[in-house]
């Protein structure tokens, strides 16, 4: 593994401890892919360290869990904004 990819999948693990980002907010901030974010994680974090591979895992699984009401929230404010404008 290159030595800038190493870098950037440590990177990646603590600012997701820090923040509680989710995949799609750190691959923004981090300017790669989604894909590229959650394969940083799931498989090279766990080949470079396993502790901090678990500890990532949690926040993934708590980001999993709560994404169905981020989901409505983002469609309640999509229409809130629709209404204000029509009405």
């Amino acid at each position: 593994m290159n030595d800038y990819i190493w870098q950037r999948v440590i990177d990646i693990a603590n600012y997701v401890l820090t923040t509680g980002e989710t995949v799609r907010a750190v691959a923004e901030a981090f300017g790669v892919s989604k894909s590229t974010v959650h394969k940083d994680i799931t498989e090279r974090l766990s080949q470079i360290n396993p502790g901090l591979a678990k500890q990532v895992k949690a926040v993934l699984e708590i980001n999993k869990a709560e994404r169905h009401l981020r989901g409505g929230e983002a469609t309640r404010r999509k229409y809130r904004g629709k209404e204000e404008k029509v009405g």
